[in-house]
């Protein structure tokens, strides 16, 4: 199991905070808090809160029936109780600065609850200075990320042989992926698109009682978690032999997945790997239906920075985790995503997803 070094990243933390002239940083419920302190808080209406003081130790704020949860670390734990105001006594701790950054995933009832408490302070979200840190991965969450990865790899190559598609439904075949998932190592399934035949042009499409049928091409996306960290791939099936359009299609969308690949190094801007898999397919004449960015960062959390997309002028970096997924929407018809999590390197990439990009057949 990987071990991560928490007070080293509080450190850094508060190097930034001095840099910016912020004196506090509240982190609630979201991946900013197992970040910093290795405990993912459970999203209820008792407030969870890890204030982080620009000098000085953290203070974890908890409800006391959850604090046997917590494992110490170096930051102090308040543990408060039922009786008690959790947003006073984080504002009381909070209380000497004039600029504070609040986690992007705080409930808004906190929120407004601190700036009534503190009306003085000036808010921002947390992230503007926590992407700069959870974006830059270090060697154990790399580690993670990889033995994630390889999971959704291995469920891949057992797909053909085991799972069913044709005459099933979509859910059965999700409710499949996510068993697997777990049965080849991760912690939990965090989420399985299946979208066959005309829901494959919805790339977020939620799986359903479709029925898959022979002729169908058939998008499967889904990942889990593993020691924290996320897995999230992509591969399209055929039901049956496909079409020789659908042939076309994937060749296409393949190509675009390698050109992104090829695109990844150092000091390349995040938009350069987008317009590499663009080009592709702008060039096949299918532009207007590759309908969203090329890709997304990922750890702690599914998306998170950096994003590959037009506009994004942010450098890659040896550490940097994202997806590179290009694909195909034809409204009505059919979609084609193909999807690998990769690590920019020193050198260029490391492409943490190595299952089979071709167009496999199933039945």
């Amino acid at each position: 199991m990987a071990e991560f070094d928490y007070s080293h990243r509080v450190v850094k933390l508060q190097e930034l905070m001095s840099e910016i002239g912020v004196g506090a940083t509240l982190l609630s419920v979201g991946a900013d808090l197992p970040y910093f302190t290795g405990y993912e808080a459970m999203p209820t209406e008792r407030l969870t809160m890890l204030v982080v003081p620009v000098v000085g130790d953290p203070i974890l704020f908890i409800p006391r029936l959850e604090a046997p949860r917590v494992v110490a670390g170096d930051f102090e734990m308040l543990a408060w109780d039922e009786t008690d105001d959790p947003v006073a006594l984080v504002a009381k701790a909070a209380s000497g600065a004039e600029r504070a950054l609040i986690g992007d995933h705080t409930w808004s009832v906190f929120l407004v609850g601190l700036q009534k408490e503190l009306p003085d302070i000036s808010w921002a979200p947390a992230s503007t200075v926590t992407k700069q840190l959870r974006m830059r991965k270090d060697r154990g969450e790399i580690e993670a990320l990889r033995s994630a990865a390889h999971g959704v790899d291995r469920v891949l190559a057992r797909v053909p042989g085991e799972v069913v598609f044709a005459g099933r439904t979509e859910v059965e075949v999700a409710n499949d992926l996510r068993r697997m998932t777990v049965e080849e190592g991760h912690e939990m399934a965090a989420f399985a698109i299946v979208a066959s035949g005309p829901n494959g042009a919805s790339p977020h499409h939620e799986p359903e009682q479709r029925v898959i049928e022979p002729g169908d091409l058939a998008i499967c996306d889904f990942g889990g978690r593993y020691e924290g960290y996320y897995s999230d791939v992509t591969r399209t099936f055929s039901v049956g032999d496909p079409t020789q359009e659908q042939v076309e299609i994937h060749a296409v969308v393949a190509a675009a997945n390698a050109a992104g690949q090829s695109a990844v190094g150092p000091g390349v801007p995040c938009q350069e790997v987008d317009r590499a898999t663009r080009y592709v397919v702008v060039e096949a004449g299918y532009g207007e239906y590759f309908i969203h960015r090329t890709g997304h960062g990922i750890g702690l959390e599914v998306h998170e920075h950096p994003y590959l997309v037009e506009g994004n002028d942010l450098g890659l970096e040896a550490g940097m985790t994202f997806s590179i997924e290009p694909g195909i929407y034809l409204p009505g018809q059919l979609g084609v995503r193909i999807e690998d999590i990769a690590v920019c390197t020193e050198t260029g990439i490391d492409a943490l997803n190595r299952a089979d990009r071709n167009l496999v057949v199933v039945a």
